[in-house]
């Protein structure tokens, strides 16, 4: 190939396009950058003279008639491949001129000052938009969402002894729970008082069921709670201590001794897991509803716990948690005592003296069933066909006390009342 052949079909563009400047170099301010290279007739294109750039002149890239092509120069000694540099920057395109005045590709918005809004302009015509009808949502009639309709009607349970089947059929027939035993109270709130297990079949099913009704009434707006019993503190002391000796008023005793004794189950005791442990471990010994103070037992021991509700649920609740078996074995013993409210005299009077100390106007309690309250039977575990049959909570003591043990484990009746009662 000629020397400079085949330069005319770029030659046009070469002229036509600016000195780029060799990368890194810069141009000192006010210095005016070199001119592009000027288009010369002919083709030929004008090289910088020097010793190293001769001019090389093009003709359409043909070579003189009875002239030779000159020779090729011989190829330079091979060096080293140079390092790979950055590429060069790229030519900037050349300035375009703007617009004309009347070209809007975008509508301009308006400069406002404060105070100024930009008005709205429709962008679909009023004829096309689409319309939603709102529906009001009404205010709910129930449930955790109803927030001006104040706490739920107020329900507590007696002494259940392990009588799962007439525990679900009583709270059934209060409209409490459902056919499957399922919370159906709304927010509702739910007591119990206390002695789950111990002498009828199935008291670990009872603390299940409450332990399931707690979570769905918590999940509806209500709650079902439930108070620390003395066969609670029994089975609790039983599990934990089995037959290690206690230091007794009578001599010396254990829990699992005095467990078979009141009615254990051996059934619940091979039932018996670590979660019923807990549960019951960290139940109140006491509570204040309404006015009304609800406890499991019919005596004034509370008062040797402390001078609060507070005080007193925290007192049993660290007792149980040092787990000193003779502590354990004591409080248990005080919670067993009874009948501080039966006495015409005394009785009004000790439970003014706990409903002063605590708050509240009424003791609504457990513990001690009705017949054998009303001295109808000779013992809790007189299962004498021939006892009366309890229609309801009996109140007593001027008025200032509730018995709500109806004495399921006799011929009596599993209690499921609301409070206040209508007396």
């Amino acid at each position: 190939m000629t020397q400079g052949a085949g330069l005319e079909a770029t030659a046009g563009n070469t002229a036509a396009t600016p000195r780029v400047p060799a990368y890194g170099a810069s141009t000192p301010p006010g210095a005016v950058p070199p001119a592009p290279l000027p288009s010369v007739p002919g083709g030929h294109v004008p090289v910088p003279s020097g010793p190293s750039a001769p001019p090389v002149p093009v003709a359409h890239g043909r070579v003189p008639r009875g002239q030779s092509p000159a020779p090729a120069p011989a190829p330079a000694p091979a060096s080293p491949a140079p390092a790979p540099s950055a590429p060069e920057p790229a030519p900037a395109a050349p300035a375009q001129a703007p617009p004309p005045r009347e070209y809007t590709p975008t509508e301009r918005l308006p400069i406002m000052g404060p105070g100024h809004t930009i008005p709205d302009t429709p962008l679909v015509p009023p004829q096309d938009r689409p319309t939603v009808a709102f529906t009001p949502v009404p205010e709910p009639e129930e449930g955790p969402l109803a927030e001006d309709e104040g706490p739920g009607p107020l329900y507590v349970v007696g002494d259940v002894h392990g009588y799962y089947d007439e525990l679900r059929e009583a709270l059934a027939a209060e409209g409490l729970i459902d056919a499957k035993g399922n919370w159906s109270a709304g927010n509702t709130r739910l007591w119990f008082l206390g002695d789950f297990t111990d002498r009828g079949p199935d008291g670990i099913g009872v603390i299940d069921l409450v332990m399931q009704l707690s979570a769905e009434a918590a999940a509806a707006g209500g709650y079902c709670k439930a108070l620390m019993g003395n066969h609670e503190l029994l089975l609790l002391g039983a599990k934990r201590f089995g037959d290690t000796p206690v230091n007794s008023g009578a001599g010396t005793a254990s829990f699992q001794a005095a467990w078979l004794l009141n009615g254990g189950q051996r059934s619940d005791m091979e039932r018996l897991e670590d979660h019923h442990l807990q549960w019951m471990s960290r139940l109140d010994a006491m509570a204040e509803e309404d006015g009304h103070l609800l406890v499991h037992s019919d005596t004034t021991a509370y008062l040797e716990y402390g001078d609060s509700i507070e005080a007193v649920n925290d007192a049993v609740t660290e007792a149980l948690q040092r787990g000193d078996a003779d502590e354990c074995w004591d409080m248990f013993r005080k919670f067993t005592k009874r009948f501080a409210f039966r006495d015409e005299d005394s009785g009004p009077l000790a439970a003014r003296e706990l409903l002063d100390a605590y708050g509240g106007q009424r003791i609504v309690h457990g513990h001690s069933p009705i017949p054998y309250l009303l001295g109808e039977v000779g013992s809790e575990d007189d299962e004498d066909g021939g006892a009366p049959v309890v229609e309801g909570p009996h109140v007593y003591a001027d008025q200032l006390a509730v018995a709500m043990d109806g004495g399921v484990t006799m011929a009596g009746k599993l209690l499921v009342v609301q409070l206040p009662l209508d007396d």
